[in-house]
């Protein structure tokens, strides 16, 4: 190897002993190749212009329309999971399903479908899915590995059912790599790709994996041997449908809404996002609110949201102030503006919109801080050359471009074991993506395998960060072992669903096909 091979080598080593070491990643990540690249340069063997480029990536990001969506997903989930909406959707959908262990099980299941789409925070989602459903699925008579393990897998899939906040940084990531990689092997007009096209192409790969999880938990579910009865186990019944509207309607024409909005062309990633945490700001306000008037004007609020996007998809488009279409706009954003006012009143008071902030602005600088040391880990291994070693190397593994689709997956489920999502995007979409990007693989079936591959990183020990969650509040009853042993089945299912997807591309392609043709 060269000298510069060697000391990309060592420079990688290096950054993923910083990383194990605790410190945080960020700084692992921006720091182990700003010396590496110190120490390069001193030997002769890197130009340190190269890091006059790194203020111009930063401003990059800082200006990325696209990122901006990031913390306004953020507290979308934030609010969703403050306002208590959760609990009773869960306690209802148990009542529905019966109390038997399989009939919780699928509680919890059906349930995390829902909220995933809805909030996409696997700490929130996790932690809350322990506090309001273990109990219950243990009294149930399911076994404690199994309900372990059905929490932490269902915990996770926000990460690959729309919106989530881990396919908008594949869609930057991808939009970016697949525009450089098929320029560079001669297509000067590639057809672009958006945060839509990825939306669309994991709406049924999510679906799928659900399923699986379904069918899991029907032929393996068995009631434990011994049950704790020192609480009595939930009730269960017929339900009055309207405990059923009001509990599940808000959620459900939210998730309509800003999918809708984004499939259906008529708003952007970011706008949906803005459109989304208006939308839980409304639905937290609303479950605190306490006097007649303000419930009603909330909801009338939210209401006259749904209503105009509905519209909107429907084809109906801008009128003019003089019609009565365009009036009837008007008033119905006035009192959009009035309700999301009397809500944040409402919430600022409870204190639950100052503690929403600061959740969102904790979760959105982590995430943005990694985006932007992957930046100078990126123009340092460009510097080096990595990026024609990469491609070297890629192009003398058999199998073409499908030898190189394999081992990058490879490589991301091994990376799974010891680094976050957001980590593993930002260093191997930029670095190994091209050499899978520059020829025929569809960008989206890329992006919605890596997804799928990235959501096992958050069960898979010893760094599993749905495992590290579950743990911090899980009863001492439940050991780390039991843990581990109840997630292996789910991390197996996701793989089996990777298989599918790598089997059958169409799960993925056919319905952005369908919609954005």
């Amino acid at each position: 190897m060269s000298p510069q091979e060697w000391i990309l080598v060592a420079m990688f080593v290096a950054l993923f002993m910083g990383i194990l070491s605790g410190i945080p990643a960020m700084l692992a990540i921006a720091g182990v190749p700003l010396a590496t690249a110190v120490i390069a340069a001193l030997a002769g063997l890197f130009d340190l212009s190269f890091l006059s480029l790194f203020p111009a990536r930063v401003w990059g990001v800082m200006t990325n329309t696209l990122l901006m969506a990031v913390p306004l997903f953020v507290l979308m989930g934030v609010f969703l999971e403050r306002s208590r909406l959760a609990e009773s959707m869960l306690k209802i959908l148990a009542r529905m399903l019966g109390g038997s262990p399989r009939g919780m099980a699928l509680s919890v299941l059906a349930f995390s479908a829902l909220i995933a789409a809805s909030t996409g925070i696997i700490g929130a989602t996790v932690v809350m899915l322990v506090l309001i459903s273990l109990r219950p699925m243990l009294e149930a008579g399911v076994h404690k590995r199994q309900a372990s393990g059905l929490i932490c897998a269902a915990g996770t899939l926000g990460q690959i059912i729309p919106p989530s906040i881990l396919l908008v940084l594949l869609g930057d990531q991808i939009g970016n790599t697949y525009l450089e990689a098929q320029q560079q092997a001669g297509n000067f007009a590639p057809q672009p790709v958006s945060v839509a096209d990825l939306f669309a192409g994991a709406l049924v790969p999510g679906l799928v994996l659900v399923g699986l999880y379904g069918v899991w938990l029907l032929v393996t579910l068995r009631p434990a041997a011994s049950t704790s009865t020192a609480v009595a186990p939930m009730p269960k019944g017929k339900v009055p449908l309207t405990d059923i509207l009001f509990t599940f309607l808000p959620p459900v024409l939210l998730i309509l809404a800003v999918l809708g909005s984004i499939l259906g062309g008529i708003a952007t990633a970011t706008e949906a996002a803005g459109l989304g945490a208006v939308g839980a700001l409304l639905m937290a306000a609303f479950a605190r609110a306490q006097a007649r008037g303000e419930r009603s004007i909330i909801a009338a609020a939210g209401l006259a949201a749904f209503v105009l996007v509905m519209l909107r998809m429907a084809g109906f488009g801008r009128a003019g102030l003089d019609s009565a279409a365009g009036l009837l706009a008007v008033a119905a954003a006035a009192l959009i503006a009035l309700g999301v006012l009397v809500g944040a009143a409402r919430l600022w008071g409870a204190r639950m919109l100052q503690l929403a902030m600061v959740d969102t602005i904790r979760i959105s600088g982590m995430v943005f801080g990694i985006v932007i040391a992957a930046s100078m880990l990126a123009l340092v291994f460009r510097g080096l050359g990595g990026d024609h070693t990469v491609s070297d190397m890629m192009a003398a593994l058999p199998g073409g471009e499908w030898g190189a689709l394999l081992i990058v997956m490879g490589i991301v489920f091994v990376l799974g074991f010891i680094l976050e999502a957001v980590e593993i995007i930002y260093i191997v979409v930029p670095l190994l993506g091209p050499a899978v990007l520059s020829g025929d693989i569809s960008p989206v079936w890329f992006a919605v395998l890596l997804a799928m591959n990235l959501q096992t990183s958050f069960l898979t020990p010893p760094f599993g960060f749905a495992l590290f969650y579950f743990r911090s509040v899980a009863p001492a009853s439940i050991s780390t072992i039991d843990v581990y042993r109840g997630v292996i089945p789910f991390v197996l299912l996701q793989l089996l669903a990777l298989a599918l997807l790598i089997a059958v591309p169409a799960l993925v392609t056919w319905l952005p096909d369908r919609i954005f043709n």
